[in-house]
């Protein structure tokens, strides 16, 4: 195993932190998550409603738990809460080494508020104060979906000293705002140690190929050939640039005074889709210092296995990653569009995995006598 690690030490050295992109509870009981974070330089773990939708469908992990909330009659939300925020307690203890060695830079773990209040401010900051509240760890993020109504709940949530993983981004105009709402966050935790609020940045990668280059087999020319599987890591590379832009302002120098940590860009959606691209794209592409890179697990394999890294792949590609989005918009695929309609379908998807988890559990209690 130590010689098959080599390139993600390689890309930890660079900077890079390796998340894992999955969580369930036989992947904590049986040790697993502990081997990966040996053996694979695993540094955190990042959640969504589909991954917990799939941990509920198979295998019987959660059968007595679900058994004993059916007994005690509890609702099917509440008895979702139960249910996730006791597996991502437990992983964050199993990473609480590594947030200590890190000093909480790492060994982070993400829940996310109920996708389908992702339009509801003030339900949002009610939902991730109680999350907060459950879990009760301190290398805890909560998950806040980066719609227009979620800003402001992530500034409120920040100010009040809960650390934040920025979700479902996709526009660099978001983008930007997201950063804004971080800084604002930080600026109105008044009396605290704004050393200890943390936030990820989660940009969407693989889905912005899979938009476009739909829309480019549609146009059919070679010109838009040519163009398939460049939209992503444009993206992606120009919201890199973003960061360090908006970190060399007068506004974040006054807060790194005050111990504010960077709100790191985090690449999420990072198995490719399209079997003609590399199954490592979106890791070897994106490697670049102080970003985090959270991978399904066959990803986080196959970069083990065969990846071939050539150092930082972001610097110095901006000019050309601008010039990617000027060929697509010449082409008739329009940027605002594209992301625009990733953001309503990203939101419509985690809803609607979401509210499958719930029938799952649903059936599960009413099988146990519970309300269903």
């Amino acid at each position: 195993m130590a010689a098959q690690s080599d390139t993600l030490a390689e890309l930890t050295d660079l900077g890079v932190a390796i998340w894992l992109d999955d969580i369930s509870r036989d992947r904590l009981a049986t040790g697993n998550l502990a081997l990966l974070m040996r053996d694979l330089h695993v540094r955190g773990v990042t959640s969504n409603p589909t991954i917990f939708a799939h941990a509920l469908s198979t295998g019987s992990a959660y059968a007595e738990q679900v058994a004993d909330l059916a007994v005690r009659r509890v609702s099917v939300d509440e008895a979702a809460r139960a249910i996730t925020t006791y597996d991502i307690r437990w992983a964050c203890d199993v990473l609480r080494p590594v947030y200590e060695a890190t000093a909480g830079l790492d060994g982070r773990v993400s829940i996310e508020v109920d996708p389908r209040i992702a339009r509801d401010t003030a339900k949002t900051i009610a939902e991730a104060r109680a999350l907060w509240w459950m879990v009760d760890r301190p290398n805890l993020f909560i998950k806040i979906p980066a719609t227009v109504e979620g800003l402001p709940a992530i500034t409120q949530c920040l100010s009040e000293g809960i650390s934040v993983n920025v979700t479902l981004i996709f526009s660099l105009a978001r983008y930007d705002q997201v950063i804004d709402a971080y800084m604002a966050g930080l600026e109105a935790a008044a009396g605290r140690d704004v050393s200890t609020i943390a936030s990820v940045a989660s940009f969407f990668v693989s889905r912005v190929d899979t938009e476009v280059d739909n829309r480019l087999d549609k146009i059919g020319t070679p010109a838009a050939e040519a163009l398939r599987g460049k939209a992503a890591l444009a993206n992606a590379r120009l919201a890199y640039e973003l960061f360090e832009r908006k970190s060399a302002t007068a506004r974040w120098e006054a807060l790194k005074v005050r111990g504010a940590r960077p709100q790191r860009p985090l690449w999420a959606s990072t198995s490719t889709k399209d079997p003609a691209f590399a199954d490592t794209l979106y890791v070897t592409e994106l490697a670049a210092p102080g970003t985090v890179n959270t991978m399904p697990e066959a990803t986080l394999h196959a970069t083990a296995n065969h990846a071939k890294l050539h150092g930082d792949a972001i610097s110095g590609t901006y000019e050309q990653s601008r010039q990617v989005f000027e060929q697509l918009e010449a082409l008739g695929v329009h940027y605002d569009d594209v992301v625009q309609v990733l953001e309503e379908e990203g939101v419509q998807k985690f809803a609607a995995s979401w509210r499958e988890l719930l029938d799952t559990i649903s059936g599960e209690m009413a099988a146990a006598g519970g309300p269903g």
